[in-house]
């Protein structure tokens, strides 16, 4: 596939002007805001081949262009099993917006193709583990992952509904297995719906899941019956009478009231409000 400069500067200038308010500035204010992104750091920007990770990695690029302090970026992409079909989409779909990717393999599709209990889970772990050890290799500090606002506010809720517990997906995170390797989510005050009009807008088409049986996905859509899509499924009824919900449940992990909670855990120790009582 030959470059089509005038379709990669018709991209780029989607992210600077058409869409800058919705995108580049909330990329930016994330970053700012949770210092994710420090002078020196080398940044491993990984991509799943789906719209998010591929607008991530088009976001950090404009950012390299314009930043006042250096640092340093790798695009990588596991290959976790995919079919030779999506390989080929995620391959054209990264040549196609100069996005100069370095790709690895994985066996994680047969690994959990066979368990039949939280699959989704067990491989997303599998996946962060290789990604960190990979980024590692190459000489990085961070990994950054492509979950947006969106995500967040989900994950909230599933904590609350099905987990019983108040928790929420961090902007960034220390590992816990991989010394001096942190995890940055710079997409974290963007929402989807920005991104699927970005994608949209610029006639591009992205696997729509990292799964090994994305063919099917129109299948898989109206047999899901995932917690996830519960939770999305209730938002969007709660939205209908309250349309700042979305917003009220992002910044209520920013409000938590410690005085008005009967327990909570710190650092693994679980308090009690009888504590300080």
């Amino acid at each position: 596939m030959e470059l089509d400069k005038e379709y990669i500067l018709k991209v780029e200038e989607s992210i600077r002007k058409k869409y800058k308010k919705q995108l580049f500035s909330k990329f930016v204010k994330a970053i700012k805001n949770y210092e994710l992104v420090l002078p020196g750091d080398n940044i491993a920007v990984c991509i799943s081949g789906g719209k998010d990770s591929m607008l991530m990695a088009k976001l950090f690029q404009e950012l390299k262009k314009h930043n006042k302090f250096e640092f340093g970026l790798k695009f990588i992409v596991m290959d976790p099993g995919y079919s030779a079909k999506n390989r080929a989409l995620i391959e054209n779909n990264a040549k196609k917006l100069s996005i100069p990717v370095k790709i690895f393999q994985s066996e994680i599709f047969d690994s959990v193709e066979n368990i039949e209990k939280s699959p989704c889970y067990l491989c997303a772990r599998m996946r962060r583990g290789y990604l960190y050890a990979f980024a590692q290799k190459e000489g990085c500090n961070k990994i950054a992952l492509g979950h947006h606002y969106d995500d967040v506010i989900e994950t909230i809720l599933m904590g609350m509904l099905y987990g019983s517990q108040i928790q929420t997906m961090m902007p960034k995170l220390h590992s816990s297995n991989f010394k001096g390797m942190e995890l940055i989510r710079p997409l974290y005050l963007i929402r989807e719906e920005s991104i699927k009009a970005w994608r949209d807008y610029n006639g591009l088409e992205f696997l729509r899941c990292a799964c090994k049986f994305t063919e099917n996905i129109e299948k898989a859509d109206k047999e899901n019956t995932s917690k996830r899509l519960e939770i999305k499924k209730l938002i969007a009824s709660l939205k209908e009478t309250n349309p700042n919900v979305e917003a009220n449940i992002f910044k209520s992990v920013e409000n938590v009231n410690i005085d008005t909670v009967v327990e909570y855990k710190q650092k693994g120790i679980r308090h009690n409000f009888l504590e300080d009582y």
